[in-house]
């Protein structure tokens, strides 16, 4: 795994205005970054990447069988009371998962560790799947990159594969918060994915999400029933909105189900640890308030139980906070996971995002930014394997 510099197409942001992807500059500054990229090797990829995702998405799995029958793991999760029928039925009912990516630490030498798993509503999609293979074809072509590089990225082919084994054929309904641009490309994108697969579509925002009581269900704007959705929303959220009520009785199926309000908390980072002590693959975690949590020491990384893009995580080195960020984040509690710091590259800390669809690892995104936290505004550069 190396960081190598490289020349930026000087047409890349035209480019990104013709397919769609309007959120490569975030502020004035730089989301999307080509002026470098990251080379694995294919070793790298296939031992050192893709099969311990694939175990960690086993290990997950076999923690939210565990977790939906028991109310002990179901309070330390947060996760209200008034809902936990909704999500052991949709894991029962064996209501489909679409994609999650999984947030690793690597460097190409030591074991691939697990930092959380955005497992509801997981963005930086479109530039994984799409954006960053437009670069490595016009890369090569350009003679950027060596000829014989290749990228390790299926995302694309696989969400149209699982659209279509997930759903067959009908209608879906997408949304989300289409105000924000980068929520609403993902969705625009996923929209696209399940034409490709034969699906007929329907976008529309979170606010525009009606009830009707007689028959009792959620409706578009002109009343059509919203029989099955993709929401790009998370589940927290849902359970604490002016309709979160109705999702117990609303025939509407949901993706990302029910179910992965569990994975999506970083709750689950300590009861994988109790579940596989000692895996490889894991960092050693605790829920703050949990005595064992002493046992890391001075030195931690603080999570909230829910947050998004690194908001209200704190590093802790020798007791003192290393580096934090602000948020709206923490009411539920927090977690203290092993400090293991991440990979440097020329000054850039980086994290490795292994993307699942219909449960299975296929493409990366890799994320750095001068502070050890991955934010909302740390920087996309693309990857090929050489």
């Amino acid at each position: 795994m190396q960081r190598i510099n490289c020349l930026e197409r000087d047409d890349w942001r035209e480019t990104a205005a013709q397919c769609g992807f309007a959120f490569h500059t975030i502020d004035g500054e730089r989301y999307w970054d080509e002026r470098a990229y990251y080379g694995f090797t294919l070793d790298e990829i296939e031992r050192g990447i893709e099969t311990p995702s694939g175990e960690i998405e086993a290990m997950c799995l076999e923690l939210v069988g565990r977790v939906i029958g028991d109310e002990r793991y179901l309070r330390r999760l947060q996760i209200p009371e008034a809902f936990w029928s909704l999500i052991a039925e949709s894991w029962q009912r064996g209501d489909r998962s679409l994609y999650g990516r999984l947030d690793l630490s690597y460097d190409g030498k030591s074991p691939a560790k697990l930092l959380e798993y955005n497992a509801d509503t997981p963005t930086s999609l479109f530039e994984a799947a799409v954006f960053q293979w437009s670069w490595l074809e016009q890369a090569i072509e350009r003679r950027v990159i060596p000829s014989r590089a290749d990228q390790f990225n299926s995302i694309h082919e696989r969400l149209i594969a699982a659209w279509k084994e997930i759903v067959g054929g009908g209608h879906v309904h997408l949304t989300g918060s289409t105000d924000n641009a980068e929520d609403a490309g993902t969705l625009a994108y996923l929209e696209d994915t399940a034409r490709q697969a034969g699906l007929s579509t329907r976008l529309l925002d979170i606010a525009q999400v009606g009830w009707r009581d007689e028959p009792g269900g959620f409706v578009d704007l002109d009343e059509n029933d919203i029989a099955l959705a993709f929401k790009l929303y998370p589940w927290e959220w849902m359970f604490h909105d002016a309709f979160g009520a109705k999702l117990r009785s609303a025939p509407t199926r949901w993706i990302e189900p029910p179910w992965k309000a569990v994975l999506s908390n970083k709750g689950i980072l300590p009861l994988l640890w109790e579940m596989f002590p000692n895996h490889p693959h894991l960092l050693p975690a605790f829920f703050e308030d949990d005595p064992r949590a002493a046992e890391l020491g001075s030195s931690y990384v603080r999570k909230p139980l829910l947050s998004r893009e690194g908001a209200n995580v704190t590093i802790v080195s020798g007791g003192m906070p290393l580096d934090e960020q602000a948020g709206p984040y923490g009411a539920e509690g927090f977690v203290r996971q092993a400090l293991s710091p991440l990979p440097n590259f020329s000054g850039n800390y980086v994290v490795v995002g292994s993307w699942l669809v219909n449960h299975e690892p296929c493409g990366l995104s890799i994320r750095e930014d001068e502070s050890p936290i991955t934010g909302n505004r740390s920087r996309f550069l693309p990857h090929a394997i050489l």
